[in-house]
């Protein structure tokens, strides 16, 4: 199971062909992706118009969809945002923090293009494609 980030999803909207765009576009229909309520609200919100957000709409539809939040996840959220930041990082977005520790939690693999996810793959080994 593979949870796919907006930072993938944008590129693929927006044309931008790269090795996380090019993975999706290979493997649709042959592995089990899934969307969640987070990553689906942060790619619809950014269209502005009508029809193309109507087209993505339809097409995210598809994946199962997944609620990432809740708070024992926002505890466990809470929790690793801290470690990170007591060794100097820090993550730019909380929803950020909340993908990376669901698919932590869940051992889901993560299809994404944002440099937030490192610390979360060298320090808590989440998978990430």
């Amino acid at each position: 199971m593979i949870l796919i980030d907006s930072s993938v999803w944008i590129n693929y909207f927006n044309g931008v062909f790269n090795q996380k765009t090019d993975f999706l576009y290979s493997n649709l229909g042959r592995e089990e992706f899934i969307i969640g309520d987070l990553i689906y609200t942060e790619v619809l919100q950014g269209f502005s118009d009508e029809r193309s957000y109507q087209k993505a709409k339809e097409l995210l539809d598809v994946f199962p969809f997944k609620n990432l939040g809740g708070k024992d996840l926002a505890l466990s959220s809470a929790n690793n945002y801290r470690i990170l930041r007591k060794k100097g990082l820090t993550i730019r977005k909380t929803v950020d923090v909340f993908i990376a520790t669901f698919c932590i939690e869940n051992n889901i693999s993560l299809l994404q293009d944002d440099k937030d996810f490192e610390p979360f793959i060298t320090l808590f080994n989440l998978k990430s494609i």
